[in-house]
């Protein structure tokens, strides 16, 4: 395989953007994973503005305060990759410009009560759906939320029972005649 020389010249008359960001310290989790602090996606069809108007869009939309910018970031990916669609592509650009247009500057100088306002008058368009439905499946699945939020995952599909997640404690115990097999570790 052949190296590409491509100057920062050449890569921005590509079109292409890109995210980049450092995780907070306190990401907690979520660092343990990453084997440096610093972070950036590459993406092919979104300008940086744009990229980081879907960024700020998916926080309004599923907002924690204490998720790292690189799980939301992990969405405007997905995002971008649903844009090597045309129409896909055409309705996100054209969906971030009405946004800026509905601003005094651009959407992302509003202040956080304009943001969701906004949010809300768009909600049920094309634009917003194709947003929330790519943000809801691409954030809650990915390693970094897992992280954050203290899920371990799919592990295989030897249940729960002995992962710690059997601490139903405000309900006496059942008879062993009402409760169903339990799974075997030793096919796990």
């Amino acid at each position: 395989m052949s190296d590409i020389a491509l100057s920062r010249r050449r890569f921005l008359v590509a079109g292409g953007g890109l995210l980049m960001g450092t995780l907070a310290a306190s990401s907690g989790a979520i660092a343990l994973l990453a084997p440096t602090r610093s972070w950036a996606v590459e993406l092919a069809h979104f300008d940086t503005h744009q990229s980081q108007t879907l960024l700020q869009m998916c926080r309004v939309l599923y907002p924690h305060d204490t998720l790292d910018d690189a799980a939301y970031a992990l969405v405007v990916k997905d995002l971008d990759v649903a844009a090597d669609d045309e129409a896909v592509r055409a309705l996100l650009i054209d969906g971030v410009a009405d946004l800026d247009s509905a601003s005094a500057d651009t959407w992302l100088a509003a202040d956080p009560a304009t943001r969701l306002a906004q949010i809300e008058s768009i909600e049920g368009t094309p634009f917003f759906s194709t947003v929330r439905s790519t943000a809801v499946v691409s954030l809650y699945s990915s390693a970094l939320s897992y992280a954050h939020f203290g899920y371990p995952g799919p592990q295989g599909d030897a249940g729960y029972l002995h992962r710690g997640f059997n601490d139903l404690d405000w309900l006496p115990d059942p008879p062993d005649s009402a409760s169903g097999p339990i799974p075997d570790d030793s096919r796990a």
